[in-house]
């Protein structure tokens, strides 16, 4: 008999997470499956890069040591494990994890999952490292089905690690009444886990507000999961963190867009969540409908994009913007020089002026001005950058010095987003016998479409999406966008106060590719009211100036009173271009939150 509850722990939320977390959760309580998130954007360049050095590599080596210590462990408990740590190299992984079992002398039975590797089709262009598809938890269902206690993969979804091992726990079938439905509550539980204690207090906008030695080292998640796709969110009893409605919501709002989450097992509506508490650190998810998943796959491409240099001059005391200005003059004519054919393709300056008047100490009494230069030819972002600035070393500014010795450079990565036809990768399941399993496509798509058009979209006209600069790689087709969301009604007039947003809102930030979002939630329906109708578009721009020349879509959620903001091309070339102070857009939304705004006093 099948148990009704399938309890699904996380121990990893990137490649160099916790490296205790999978003895914690195995030893911590009760759980089934333990899964582990290694796989990131930037984490599939750096596995590319190792490929490169050694055909051999190309997964996480860390999972490898984590298992020498609990594999068998993980075997005694009758928990599962199921991981993306395969990165590149899946079958290299798998066969690395029976090599460690062997040696230990564990009876573990391995499977593991390919297909997404797209690299070998060869029309992506030049200087691509990588090029994986975006699998769904098919092929994990059925590793899981035939028995598997190990089950690595390569690029699949985040949420896959969960809605793999749900379907197979819970039989799901394409056509039983309800099975979107109960696909996308699995999604959005995986959704949460994925990122480990982000879920449980990490990064957590309201932390101030709670113990704060219990927030030192947070626990990891787990979701307790049933047949229609409802879950709890919460950790394992004693361990430190909070999960409350919030910090669920964060989490549901991180690296989201529109109120359709679509991926290839199902589209996930996160206008349709419910959460409610279910006692101490524990929030129930229920009421997620589900629709057939769009008939296209993404894919993420990885490329060497050129080189990259950086010099931070560290500028101290008086006369700050004369000094920052005198050092950039300088650097400009070295650049100059030779007819200017040493100048790097991009060069930005960024004065953070960051000193303090009548610092007490040298370094509150200073400011930084940063240098980033970007080429493809690793001379001009070398030699010629560094042997530049340190020439200055007694000929500029008083006071002249930088935080590190300039250096000769490195090279930066490139990620863009794909789409291609569901039958494009070969999704296999590599059963434990070495059987290999074809994964059939789901049965039924449907176009991907906003739920809730945007109100209003500003598009400069220098900004251009992949699918217009690709025309031969199909991007996600387009239905007619659906009635917008129902707002809240406004909040009556009465008496405001200039104060931060963050008095009354929480926000969470994250990227994707060259974009960024912007998730900010109202926690009391009052503040919702006032939220949705303070926080427009326009009004976003103008409390974050560097979004003003950027296309910006706003996202109603009215079920978890939330706005999600996407910010297109604020990140440029994606985080390993390094385009941005902030490469990730981690702490977007806490400089939204800082900003000052009339709040009604009722409110604060």
């Amino acid at each position: 008999m099948t148990d009704p509850v399938l309890r699904v722990g996380n121990a990893s939320g990137f490649y160099g997470d916790r490296f205790d977390a999978m003895r914690e959760m195995l030893e911590g309580g009760e759980l089934d499956v333990l899964t582990g998130d290694y796989l990131a954007e930037l984490t599939m360049l750096i596995l590319g890069r190792d490929r490169l050095k050694d055909a051999r590599l190309g997964y996480a080596k860390t999972f490898l040591r984590q298992l020498e210590e609990c594999l068998g462990l993980a075997l005694d408990r009758g928990v599962r494990i199921v991981a993306n740590a395969g990165g590149l190299n899946p079958s290299g992984l798998a066969d690395a994890v029976r090599g460690l079992a062997e040696r230990l002398g564990v009876p573990a039975r391995v499977a593991h999952v390919e297909g997404d590797d797209l690299l070998a089709r060869g029309r992506w262009g030049a200087g691509v490292l990588t090029a994986n598809a975006y699998l769904g938890g098919g092929g994990i269902a059925a590793c899981l089905r035939a028995g598997a206690d190990v089950v690595v993969t390569g690029r699949v979804t985040d949420a896959a690690l969960v809605t793999g091992p749900a379907a197979a726990h819970f039989g799901w079938d394409p056509e039983d009444p309800g099975y979107y439905d109960a696909l996308a509550g699995a999604v959005l539980a995986g959704h949460v886990l994925e990122c480990g204690t982000q879920a449980t207090g990490g990064n957590y906008a309201f932390f101030a507000g709670h113990d704060a030695r219990s927030l030192r080292r947070p626990g990891f998640p787990l979701a307790e999961l049933r047949a229609d796709g409802s879950s709890v969110i919460t950790k394992h009893p004693g361990t430190g963190g909070l999960v409350d409605v919030g910090t669920v919501t964060a989490q549901l709002l991180y690296e989201t867009g529109g109120a359709r989450y679509a991926g290839p097992d199902v589209t996930a509506r996160l206008d349709t969540v419910r959460l409610e508490p279910d006692g101490p650190d524990r929030v129930r998810i229920s009421g997620v409908r589900g629709e057939a998943p769009p008939p296209t796959l993404k894919v993420g491409l990885n490329r060497i994009g050129g080189w990259r240099n950086e010099v931070v001059f560290v500028l101290t005391g008086l006369d700050i913007e004369a000094k920052a200005q005198l050092v950039r003059d300088q650097l400009e004519d070295a650049f100059a020089a030779d007819g200017g054919r040493q100048r790097p393709a991009h060069v930005r300056w960024e004065l953070a002026r960051t000193e303090r008047e009548d610092g007490d100490t040298q370094e509150r009494a200073s400011a930084y001005l940063r240098l980033v230069v970007r080429d493809g030819d690793p001379e001009k972002v070398g030699r010629a950058v560094s042997g530049a600035a340190v020439e200055l070393a007694l000929a500029s500014y008083p006071g002249f010095h930088v935080t590190a010795p300039p250096g000769k450079g490195a090279p930066y990565g490139v990620f863009e987003a794909r789409y291609v036809d569901l039958g494009e990768a070969r999704h296999t399941a590599v059963l434990p016998d070495g059987e290999r399993v074809a994964v059939s496509p789901p049965a039924r798509t449907e176009p991907a479409a906003p739920a809730h058009p945007p109100a209003s979209v500003h598009s400069p006209a220098s900004v251009h999406s992949p699918a217009s600069v690709h025309s031969s790689v199909p991007a996600r087709p387009s239905v007619p966008a659906r009635p917008s969301a129902e707002l809240p009604d406004p909040l009556p007039p009465g008496p405001c106060r200039a104060a931060p947003l963050g008095l009354v809102a929480g926000a969470r930030s994250g990227d994707k590719g060259g974009d960024a979002n912007v998730g900010v939630w109202a926690r009391s329906d009052e503040a919702w009211r006032w939220l949705a109708h303070e926080l427009t578009e326009d009004r976003f721009r103008a409390l974050l100036p560097e979004t003003a020349g950027l296309v910006v879509v706003r996202h109603v959620l009215p079920n978890l009173r939330a706005l999600n903001f996407v910010v297109e091309g604020i990140l440029g070339e994606g985080v390993a271009a390094q385009a941005r102070f902030d490469p990730q857009a981690k702490a977007l939304g806490e400089w939204l939150r800082s900003r000052y705004v009339d709040i009604p006093e009722v409110l604060l």
